[in-house]
């Protein structure tokens, strides 16, 4: 069951990802590939994994079938918990990523990640999510000529 909870996820985060990257503008100018071909690749991807685990999920299917199975009922644990703060946790930072800028949620989302991992090491913690956030921002805006959400940070 679970194993169809997440082919259904996935072709739905396919679908609405493919989606998002028709709507980036093309430019006449420049790469004749344009800014859509990464993400594409990306979302195609995404796509032949789904495919793959239905695959999987087929001949499971057929191997149960032969041997007559029967499986327990679904129950929620504490894993379950955990991945549904970690789904809400990232909701948060894509609504959060344009009003707040690049570094700042994802300084943030970080933060709260890794607090909620690394139990304990708070200095670490914070080290590592703003330096992650100030570097990655400085290598994607200085060095690849990407622009990123700067929300209220001035810079």
């Amino acid at each position: 069951m679970v194993d169809r909870i997440i082919f259904v996820c996935t072709v739905l985060l396919a679908a609405v990802y493919l989606w998002a990257t028709s709507k980036i503008p093309t430019l006449a100018l420049g790469d004749p590939l344009g800014p859509k071909a990464f993400p594409q690749m990306l979302g195609i991807g995404l796509l032949i994994a789904a495919g793959m685990l239905l695959a999987e999920i087929i001949r499971g299917a057929r191997n149960k079938a032969a041997t007559e199975e029967k499986s327990e009922p679904f129950r929620f644990e504490k894993h379950h918990a955990v991945i549904l703060a970690i789904i809400a946790g990232t909701a948060a930072y894509v609504f959060a990523f344009e009003r707040l800028g690049y570094m700042l949620s994802t300084a943030l989302y970080l933060l709260v990640m890794t607090h909620f991992f690394n139990r304990g090491r708070m200095l670490m913690n914070v080290l590592t999510s703003v330096l992650f956030a100030v570097i990655s921002y400085l290598v994607f805006t200085q060095v690849l000529g990407v622009n990123l959400a700067r929300g209220i940070v001035p810079f």
